[in-house]
């Protein structure tokens, strides 16, 4: 009781108020809709530019996204946690479902990914930038009304389990996929390959 009752007292101290200054509501609803759209960008661009190296560490990286994902999915069913707005608190200036919040799945694909290029010297400058981005959008989805503080916290402890998971099946399972998956990329796109409109390192 006494960590619900710090969570609504950080929740009340960050969410926007009845009357947000429209320029400070624009930017939280930039950064809380559309920051998340960095990681395929990131994943895409590093998986179609760099080298071989480079797209097994963007293969590891989604696959962290993907584990973070799973595991909220599972977490959510085992503790569904109310969001703010399906117990009145606060106020609400962006629209989302009545499931459950906690974790965040924004914050947790995000971070799952980024720590996961964080962890490799090759990666680690898109990993900083997007580990850094995790918290604006964090702030964003409190202040917006659709997540409570814990949220972030606890999508943050299942980012940093899945990368770390992730980082350790590199050799055994990450590496021979990617092996995998550039054979059937060159099989599906051989005739953009063949004209040059695609390039592999």
């Amino acid at each position: 009781m006494l960590m619900e009752a710090l969570n609504d007292a950080l929740f009340l101290l960050l969410n926007a108020p009845a009357h947000p200054d429209a320029l400070e509501l624009a930017l939280a609803r930039l950064f809380a809709v559309w920051a998340i759209w960095l990681v395929p960008l990131v994943l895409t661009a590093g998986w179609l530019r760099g080298s071989r190296r480079t797209r097994t560490l963007m293969l590891e990286a989604a696959a962290s996204g993907l584990a973070g994902m799973l595991a909220n999915q599972v977490i959510g069913l085992v503790w569904r946690h109310p969001r703010p707005f399906m117990v009145g608190l606060g106020h609400t200036y962006l629209a989302h479902a009545p499931d459950s919040s906690f974790p965040s799945d924004h914050a947790t694909l995000l971070w799952a990914v980024s720590l996961s290029l964080l962890a490799h010297r090759r990666t680690r400058l898109a990993g900083a930038v997007l580990t850094v981005l995790g918290l604006p959008l964090a702030w964003a989805r409190v202040y917006l009304g659709v997540h409570f503080p814990l949220d972030m916290a606890g999508a943050a402890l299942v980012a940093c389990f899945c990368a770390w998971l992730c980082l350790h099946e590199e050799h055994r399972g990450i590496e021979p996929a990617a092996l995998r998956l550039e054979a059937l990329f060159r099989r599906c796109f051989a005739p953009l390959l063949e004209r040059g409109w695609i390039v592999l390192r």
